[in-house]
């Protein structure tokens, strides 16, 4: 007949607790000293009755003295990792919210919402920093233009360009001329541009 399931808890009766403990104590003895044996490893233990008696087994000598600088070693290290890592989470979350900070700042004073207390140098520099966004625009645009004249110069060929290129001219000055008028002039052409005369 096999063993029944011993519950994991406090055994209430005395006698019964130390019968246990020796048996128990003598078995984890035992298993260390086979583990050594049969394994070339290096195992220690120690045991405290609860009337506070020893009981230990040692495979070796200095076993003691290796967990002592390895254990301190293994934490210290783990320990100052884990502080450095710490350290430059911190740095890097308020690195970010002056960031953030000064993007909100720089976000209200483009929008006007901040200009009542706003300086007049303060004032200028904004000015020139919208000035120079226009300009990057502008520059932008005028890139695309030139993208898409060379589109349409290799889809059309060079006359066909040429063609376009003088008429776009003649009504940019009309309409120049237009506008002054104060009316506008649409036609609709389909097709490829024709020069008017």
């Amino acid at each position: 007949m096999g063993k029944g399931k011993i519950e994991m808890k406090r055994i209430e009766n005395a006698a019964s607790r130390q019968v246990t403990f020796s048996k128990r104590r003598n078995g984890l003895l035992k298993k260390a000293y086979e583990l050594s044996v049969l394994c070339d490893a290096q195992v220690a233990v120690i045991v405290f009755s609860q009337k506070g008696r020893l009981y230990e087994f040692f495979s070796s000598e200095n076993i003691i003295d290796r967990y002592n600088k390895h254990g301190k070693n293994v934490h210290t290290n783990e320990f100052e990792e884990q502080q450095l890592i710490i350290q430059r989470l911190k740095s890097n979350c308020a690195s970010m919210a002056r960031k953030i900070e000064l993007l909100e700042l720089s976000q209200r004073k483009l929008l006007g919402l901040h200009n009542l207390g706003c300086s007049y140098e303060e004032l200028q520099a904004m000015e020139g920093q919208l000035q120079r966004s226009l300009q990057n625009v502008k520059m932008r645009k005028a890139q695309l233009v030139r993208e898409q004249f060379e589109q349409l110069k290799n889809k059309f060929g060079e006359n066909a360009w040429q063609q376009w290129a003088i008429h776009r001219g003649e009504a940019h000055q009309s309409s120049s001329e237009n506008s002054r008028r104060s009316y506008v002039e649409t036609e609709l052409h389909i097709g490829l541009p024709e020069k008017r005369f």
